[in-house]
């Protein structure tokens, strides 16, 4: 029996929808050959990282174990696969396998951290494929919300891995390639030892629909709206903007792109030739100077996102242009949950400047880039594994898939971010657990989840924040008396009287009453001036606040 095995790692993405990283390793146990699938982002929100620009997934193992990765492998260009690749590049050092379209975009990441886009080697689809050490590796086309995504056919020594990527199955997916159940069937015939599979729709009933279907109702909509009309959706999903922009060609109107993204994705898929073409577009400067009526903007923030072009247009004006009564703000997307409140916030302000909202709460604008559970079960027929792993899913997606798996007589492990699961045998175990978690990129600095750093700004969201300061003469006496500094607190509490008077009133009395070991140690004064002030806002206002004591001795 070989002493070398087959394991599969995710550090991100099972258990949690986002921040997406597969370890795949062959050889001999602690010594394995690595693979990275995809390594991507997820965002953060003012309730649990405030402040902070991204949230990446921790690859400290990886670093650790840096000299035994291979290469990393993108599956397709959605920020929760390859937004991570220029933030990590310099830890891990591998080269970059993608097809055309992702590669594109990967490489403008890593020029963003002066990275040469070389290190980004281009992969063609199917039946081409990559070797590197144990691993010979194939991106098999798929249709997703996005050009160009493919599933990855993994052969290894110890047999073939299928790692889905994102997926649903569209016969008519109108830009990029279609499901193909032959090819697929081809790919399986010899026996496939896992299927990695999405599992985000997994609690959909229904078959899932075609891209084709969203075009007649979309042009209805925008041939028949009197005044100027507003759309956005996934800039990603660049067969949506296409089916968009053309709606709006065909009814007379000139078509704006607003938002970096959109337009970074659209050039993309010109550049690398996934769309042949694509409706004349205005720059937004020039949009001020047509008639509202013969106006359409595709634009950014369908996840509400604050900075993005929905958000501003909301609040007012973006690119000199704004927003008036009658006109038609359509959004052709489904909200992530989580994003409801920032997407619900512009629908208001949009509704405010008497604009009518129109959303996908009638199917009507948007279909899913996920298969749903009638489309999980065909995938596993056609594929026939051995043992299926769900990923890409909350552990109530990833428990209901290994149920749906096991329904139809197959073998299903869950496996969350940390898990290592030994793939070799015939029947797969768990047989190590590596620590995961998150890391911020706050500002331009990365930090651990658990520096304290995020929780320190969440107590003080939650809690307000005191500064004291007080002055210690050479004879170890106070000179004056302290003073202090309230941010985020009521001015005046339940006295009436102004809170930094009270408070500065208690700590002078009770510097008054310190004796001489007190006075000598600046540990015991910030102790005693911290629980004072505690102490007293709690009566005042009802509230702990965070307490910073400057203690200054004079020399």
């Amino acid at each position: 029996m070989s002493d070398e095995r087959l394991i599969y790692l995710p550090l991100g993405g099972a258990g949690e929808i986002g921040m997406n990283c597969y370890v795949y390793g062959y050889g001999k146990p602690g010594q394995e050959r690595l693979i990275v699938v995809d390594l991507g982002v997820t965002f953060p929100d003012m309730d649990g990282s405030p402040g902070v620009d991204l949230i990446l997934p921790d690859i400290t193992w990886l670093k650790e174990n840096r000299n035994r990765i291979e290469a990393i492998f993108i599956t397709h260009a959605h920020e929760d696969h390859v937004g991570a690749v220029g933030h990590t590049f310099e830890d891990l050092g591998a080269p970059i396998y993608a097809r055309a379209f992702t590669a594109n975009i990967a490489r403008h990441k890593l020029n963003e951290y002066g990275v040469e886009g070389k290190a980004v080697r281009t992969a063609s689809a199917w039946p081409e494929t990559v070797t590197e050490g144990p691993f010979t590796v194939g991106f098999l086309p798929i249709s997703h919300s996005i050009p160009e995504s493919s599933a990855l056919v993994i052969d290894t020594p110890a047999g073939r891995i299928v790692h889905s990527g994102d997926f649903k199955l569209d016969v008519t997916p109108l830009v990029g390639e279609a499901w193909d159940p032959a090819l697929w069937a081809e790919v399986s015939k010899d026996g496939v030892k896992a299927l990695i599979c999405d599992s985000t729709n997994v609690f959909s009933p229904n078959p899932g629909r075609s891209e084709a279907e969203v075009g007649p109702n979309v042009e209805k909509l925008i041939a028949e709206a009197p005044h100027m009309v507003v759309a956005t959706t996934f800039a990603s999903n660049v067969a949506r903007v296409k089916t968009l922009a053309e709606a709006g060609d065909r009814a007379g109107r000139s078509i704006c792109l607003m938002g970096r993204a959109m337009r970074r994705m659209i050039e993309a898929a010109v550049e690398t030739g996934v769309l042949s073409s694509f409706p004349k577009v205005i720059q937004p400067e020039e949009a001020s100077q047509i008639p509202r009526e013969n106006l359409l903007l595709l634009v950014t923030g369908s996840q509400g996102e604050r900075r993005a072009a929905s958000a501003q247009l909301a609040r007012g004006k973006y690119h000199g242009m704004s927003l008036k009564e009658g006109d038609v703000f359509l959004f052709s997307s489904k909200t992530i949950p989580g994003n409801e409140r920032g997407v619900i916030r512009i629908m208001n302000q949009l509704s405010e400047q008497g604009v009518d909202v129109i959303d996908d709460s009638n199917g009507l604008y948007h279909v899913s880039g996920h298969a749903n559970r009638p489309d999980l079960e065909t995938l596993q027929d056609v594929v026939q594994p051995q043992v299926v792993v769900p990923m890409h899913g909350e552990h109530r997606h990833l428990r209901e898939h290994v149920k749906l798996t096991q329904s139809k007589g197959r073998a299903g492990i869950l496996a969350v971010n940390g898990m290592m699961i030994d793939l070799s045998g015939n029947e797969p175990k768990v047989v190590d657990y590596i620590d995961t978690g998150r890391t911020y990129l706050d500002g331009s600095v990365k930090i651990g989840a658990l520096d304290g750093i995020v929780r320190d700004r969440i107590r003080m969201a939650l809690n307000g924040h005191v500064v004291v300061t007080v002055l210690i003469d050479e004879d170890d006496e106070p000179l004056g008396e302290p003073w202090c500094e309230l941010m985020g607190l009521a001015e005046t509490g339940r006295s009436r009287a102004p809170l930094t008077d009270v408070l500065e009133e208690d700590l002078t009395q009770w510097l008054g009453r310190a004796g001489s070991k007190t006075l000598t140690d600046d540990d015991k004064l910030e102790e005693g001036m911290r629980r004072i002030v505690r102490q007293t806002c709690q009566n005042e206002i009802g509230k702990k606040p965070e307490v910073t004591v400057v203690v200054s001795r004079l020399m």
